[in-house]
């Protein structure tokens, strides 16, 4: 049984701009696995979809939630009252040019940061003015954006612009990706004050250079990646100290193991990844790690299971996509989010927590899980109606939930 709340849009359904308000769109299904209550919390004809998995949505003490979608054919940001669904459109782009998934919200203040072009915009979120803080040079092109524990700085990639050379469209389908990792394209880590001015070069290099993220508690600390396929990067996660300089590799690399899709635990001291062993069969080769940044006590648990991405707050539990909804598994389809739980020195799971019945036709409609801050739900992207929609799933007693075949 479905209930839905809907309504107009400020009476029309044809009215948008920066503030609009809309009811909420949400409705309350049970998933077809476990029968755990699931809420839709948008509806339109269009793709919606949270912010990417490494960065917190999350703002006024979780109360509200930042998410991105394209209605009115443009892409924009939007925010929802989480204690009542009602949805205020937040900025007024008539087309799709903003980088809305790799939105960041500053901890201190009340201000967001996005890319549009080559431009990274703070957004404050409540007046909703917006300011450009950089641009990026000629000839190169903006990477994500984070920003540091302190909310004094934000930390961003930017990237040599090899589009005259390469044809690539890394947001549908990962096209050039591997031929953008070969030609090792010059690439900068920026450090720009949240007010703007002057950036500073932290480190540069002639390799691709992605996912730079800085530590949720430690305001000198980031994580960035040597980018591309896994199995071609010279190592892929390293951490930098943005008052010495110094750099290093997380999680030393052995032959024929590869690690990545790096996140931050909630703590911001200990770095989350999942990767697999070639050398052995595939089912039995991938495992799911983390380790605290100055690569200290490192804990990894092997287990026959294909994730695309894997999110936690701590080591305790932890939660994975499987795969798109048309991929098997031998027999068994893992279109599922699934649980894990650390019980000493052991990980437990996986369980079922619900079915995404997600494509991941495209970056913005990856499911990308991710707990709230207080662990108690978990976030979710899928086009299982056949556009994106985010869903928010109360997390229950691990126990309570079904075994995954494998």
């Amino acid at each position: 049984m479905i209930t839905s709340n809907k309504g107009q849009v400020n009476g029309s359904m044809n009215r948008f701009g920066k503030g609009s308000v809309w009811p909420a769109e949400w409705k309350m299904t049970k998933d077809l696995i476990t029968g755990i209550p699931m809420r839709q919390l948008t509806d339109v004809l269009s793709h919606s979809f949270h912010l990417y998995f490494t960065n917190d949505g999350w703002y006024e003490g979780g109360r509200k939630l930042l998410f991105g979608s394209d209605r009115e054919n443009a892409a924009n940001l939007y925010s929802m009252d989480l204690t009542t669904g009602e949805i205020t459109q937040l900025t007024a782009y008539k087309d799709a040019r903003a980088a809305i998934q790799g939105t960041y919200v500053n901890p201190k203040r009340k201000a967001a940061y996005f890319g549009r072009d080559d431009l990274i915009i703070a957004l404050n979120l409540e007046t909703l003015e917006e300011q450009v803080i950089y641009e990026t040079p000629a000839r190169y092109s903006l990477g994500n954006i984070s920003c540091t524990a302190d909310g004094k700085w934000l930390c961003a990639g930017i990237k040599e612009d090899l589009s005259d050379r390469i044809q690539a469209s890394l947001g549908a389908g990962y096209i050039g990706f591997e031929e953008t990792a070969r030609a090792k394209p010059h690439c900068q880590i920026l450090l720009i004050p949240a007010e703007g001015g002057e950036a500073k070069v932290l480190h540069e290099d002639n390799v691709w250079i992605g996912h730079v993220n800085a530590s949720p508690t430690q305001p000198h600390i980031i994580s960035f990646c040597h980018e591309g396929p896994w199995d071609l990067v010279d190592h892929r996660i390293w951490c930098l100290n943005i008052e010495t300089g110094d750099r290093w590799k997380i999680r030393a690399s052995a032959d024929h193991v590869f690690v990545g899709h790096e996140y931050w635990h909630a703590d911001g001291i200990r770095i989350g990844y999942h990767g697999y062993t070639e050398s052995l069969s595939n089912k039995d080769g991938k495992f799911i790690g983390s380790v605290l940044y100055d690569n200290a006590e490192g804990e990894e648990f092997a287990f026959p299971f294909q994730n695309m991405h894997v999110h936690s707050n701590d080591s305790s539990l932890i939660a994975g996509d499987g795969q798109q909804t048309s991929a098997y598994h031998g027999e068994q389809l893992q279109d599922t989010i699934c649980l894990w739980k650390k019980t000493g020195d052991r990980l437990e799971g996986p369980r079922i927590l619900c079915r995404h019945r997600g494509s991941f036709q495209s970056q913005k409609i990856h499911v990308h899980p991710r707990f709230s801050p207080d662990g108690k739900q978990l976030l979710f992207t899928s086009d299982m109606s056949g556009y994106g929609n985010l869903y928010l799933v109360d997390v229950p007693e691990f126990e309570t939930l079904p075994k995954q075949s494998l």
